[in-house]
Order: C-alpha cells, then sequence, then structure tokens
C-alpha cells in the first residue's frame, strides 16, 4: 500500500471516528474497593482535585500532560469522579496509584517524562509541544513497549488507556512508555514513529533492550499500533528502525489486514463502537495467512474498558504478555 492509499485509509477512519463520537456512550467508575492496590507513599487520594495533580511543581511543565490537553472530552473535579468521553470502567484506586507512583518517582529524582521533538521542532510547530513520552522504567535491559491511548483522534486518553498499561508492564519488569500525542490520525502516527525512533536511539541512556519491542493501544491507539507495525517508521518521516515483534490491540474495528506483525487483540460484546464481529474477522484473517494472532471478547462488556479490574477482562494483559513473549 503506498502513502496516498494510506491517506485515504485515515481519511475513512476520521469518518468512522467521527461517527462514533456522535454516538459515544456515558463513562462510568467504579465503587471503591478495599484491597487497594496502592504500593507507593500515599499523596493523593480519590478526592484530591485533578488540579492539583495537574499543578503540582514536582512534574513541571509537563503535569499539564498527565490529563487531556483537550478538556471538553473529560469531567469530574477530583481523581474519583474522572470521567473520560468513550470510555467505561474507570477505576478510581488504579487512577490514584499512577498519579502516587509518577509522583514518587518524579520526587526520588527519576525521570518520567521525555521531550520527542526538540525546541527548534516546537517552535515551528507549536502543537508539538503537547507530545511526549511519559517512562515507566521496569527492570534495566529488559525489553521496551510503547503504550498509545485512544481517544478518537480528538484527544488522548491515557489516564485510562496507556498510563494503567505502562505501569502494570513496569512492574511486571518491562520498561513501558506512555505515548501522549497530537490528536489526528497522521500527526499521531509521526508523532509514535518519532517515539520509536527516540526510544532506540537512547536506547543507553534510558536502560532498554530494543529487540522484540511491542506496541500496545487501545482505540485509537490501537490503529497507530498496528500501522506503525504494518507500514513502519520509514513511512512516518523518521528512518527505519525494526518493526515490532507483537501488535497488542483492545477495541478497534480496524479492517484491513497488511504487513506480518503478530497481533494480540481484546474487545468487550457490548461494544458498539468497535464492532467485534470486524476484529474476529480480521484476526481470522491474519491467523490463515500463516502469522500468530489472538482475540479474546469478553462478555458484557462496552468500549474502553482499560485494564479490565473488577470486570470479565480482568487479567487480559497477563495474556497480552504471554503472547508478546511467545513471539519474540
Amino acid at each position: 500500500m503506498n502513502r496516498r492509499q494510506f491517506t485515504k485509509l485515515l481519511a475513512g477512519a476520521g469518518l468512522l471516528l467521527a461517527g462514533c463520537r456522535a454516538g459515544a456512550a456515558p463513562s462510568s467508575s467504579t465503587p471503591e474497593r478495599k484491597d487497594s492496590m496502592q504500593t507507593t507513599t500515599q499523596t493523593y487520594t480519590r478526592t484530591t482535585p485533578i488540579e492539583t495533580v495537574r499543578n503540582d511543581p514536582v512534574f513541571g511543565d509537563y503535569g499539564r500532560l498527565i490529563f487531556p490537553v483537550e478538556r471538553s472530552y473529560y469531567s469530574g473535579d477530583t481523581l474519583e469522579q474522572l470521567h473520560l468521553t468513550y470510555y467505561n470502567n474507570i477505576d478510581p484506586d488504579e487512577t490514584v496509584d499512577i498519579c502516587n507512583t509518577l509522583r514518587q518517582r518524579a520526587a526520588d529524582g527519576q525521570t518520567i517524562f521525555y521531550d520527542i521533538y526538540t525546541e527548534d521542532e516546537k517552535a515551528a510547530d507549536p502543537d508539538k509541544a503537547d507530545t511526549g513520552l511519559f517512562y515507566f522504567k521496569g527492570n534495566p535491559g529488559a525489553k521496551f513497549s510503547i503504550c498509545n491511548a485512544g481517544g478518537a483522534f480528538a484527544y488522548v486518553g491515557a489516564m485510562q488507556d496507556s498510563f494503567p498499561h505502562a505501569l502494570e508492564l513496569s512492574r511486571k519488569e518491562y520498561n513501558a512508555f506512555a505515548l501522549i500525542y497530537r490528536p489526528g490520525a497522521q500527526t499521531a502516527c509521526e508523532d509514535l514513529a518519532r517515539a520509536i525512533a527516540f526510544v532506540f536511539t537512547h536506547a543507553e541512556e534510558l536502560e532498554v533492550d530494543t529487540s522484540g519491542y511491542s506496541l500496545w493501544g487501545g482505540s485509537a491507539g490501537a490503529r497507530m499500533a498496528a500501522w506503525l507495525g504494518s507500514y513502519g517508521t520509514a513511512s512516518f518521516g523518521e528512518q527505519a528502525y525494526p518493526q515490532p515483534g507483537a501488535v497488542i490491540m483492545q477495541y478497534t474495528g480496524l479492517g484491513e489486514v497488511y504487513g506480518n506483525e503478530p497481533p494480540y487483540a481484546c474487545v468487550g460484546d457490548r461494544d458498539y463502537i468497535a464492532d467485534e464481529r470486524v476484529m474476529r474477522w480480521r484476526i481470522e484473517t491474519i491467523r490463515s495467512q500463516g502469522t500468530p494472532a489472538e482475540i479474546e471478547v469478553f462478555p458484557g462488556l462496552a468500549h474502553g474498558f482499560g485494564l479490565g479490574t473488577g470486570t470479565s477482562a480482568e487479567g487480559w494483559l497477563d495474556h497480552a504478555v504471554a503472547f508478546w513473549e511467545e513471539n519474540t
């Protein structure tokens, strides 16, 4: 597929996602769990205002990127009240855990955020100032993953769709990054290509193994992971870097089949944005061509369930990690 064909594909994706925006279901939060998963010194709580986290001096300028820059796509004043457009099953305890983990690591002197563009590049294109990589470090020398949140290419829903995944992967000793990108299918893919280039060129500093890395994504983020996995970084303005060892995709109705990267996919059977039948067809087609591919469909779940804590999807990340390891 050439770049012109890909541009048409992106346009089609935009129309599809625009339709999703019109009929999105409201998001919901799960009740408080007594078995708190907090393992860090607790500074924030469920009742901490979102603005307190965003403006915490420990984060410097990048604190504004922890929650969506496009503020019309989220609601709620406190961490437990956070609602993200298109998302369901948001777990307040996970939100608090993520914020406390980021804060503790930053306070301990760890670098938890990296710019992917130079100051000159950001001056030439101010939208690039709202990009970067949050780093959830695992074991030095371990493989890495880049997690990409969805948001219909209108915003980046990282607190439900990439931060939780990156944190869990780091606790499994992998080095995980969560990308904050410019909304828009083309610009998002360019930012992911730059993020891959950044990790490869700074691998020694970041202490990561670049062999057999994985790309993760939910909804629009899953399309990004699939497109970069298939077309490669050279198709989006960077030099050519190795393809990922696996692509992990959640709830996206991408139907095109190209490339040979092994995909794992999962979706809920009540997802009215990403059709499970389209996802099944794609996985079955890829598998029929001799490439390893897996899909799980979880009962009772709508779009954007994230880690699926406390739902029928809980534990899917372990299956995805096993798939990644089996194929690298």
